[in-house]
């Protein structure tokens, strides 16, 4: 049976294109995107976001490797992370991107519940899921995890939990 549930035409394909419309053509989203490309569109911006973000690997590698960070090294980190924290451009993409996983995991957990339970869910049924604890978020540090799997906490910081929503460094992803 080669039936599929997103056939052409099917009332699941026109809901979805609908949704998408929605978040496409939503005021706020638009908003993010024209954060996202002014960072984009911004050299300097570009440079200083992955050069921290660099940093922060070589330091989460270290760290998860076992290795003593040195002192310097940490304080270059901090440094090249409080100047991205200065740049307007780079906060407003971090801020946009933050938002705009937050709708896709968001989506994400409304359509897997409805497959799992065969039910819009309920408010109640989204709360008893969102266990994202002390660890929710980005994790502490840099927090900027290109490879970050979606369970929402850092097993490979040895250091408690890192700092909650979006991240208590720079929570860039």
């Amino acid at each position: 049976m080669g039936m599929t549930l997103l056939a052409d035409n099917s009332a699941i394909l026109l809901k979805t294109q609908e949704l998408c419309a929605a978040i496409a053509g939503d005021p706020g989203f638009l908003q993010y995107q024209a954060r996202i490309e002014a960072f984009l569109d911004d050299d300097d911006a570009r440079l200083q976001y992955k050069g921290a973000h660099e940093l922060g690997e070589q330091l989460h590698q270290k760290q998860h490797a076992g290795l003593e960070l040195a002192p310097a090294e940490i304080k270059a980190f901090e440094a090249a992370r409080d100047a991205l924290f200065d740049n307007p451009t780079a906060c407003e993409f971090m801020d946009a991107q933050r938002e705009l996983e937050t709708l896709r995991k968001e989506i994400g957990k409304y359509v897997g519940m409805t497959l799992e339970l065969g039910r819009v869910p309920a408010a109640e049924d989204l709360v008893e899921t969102s266990g994202g604890g002390c660890c929710g978020g980005g994790g502490g540090g840099c927090g900027c995890h290109d490879g970050d799997d979606d369970h929402g906490h850092d097993h490979d910081h040895g250091g408690g939990c890192g700092g909650g929503g979006g991240g208590g460094g720079c929570g860039c992803h």
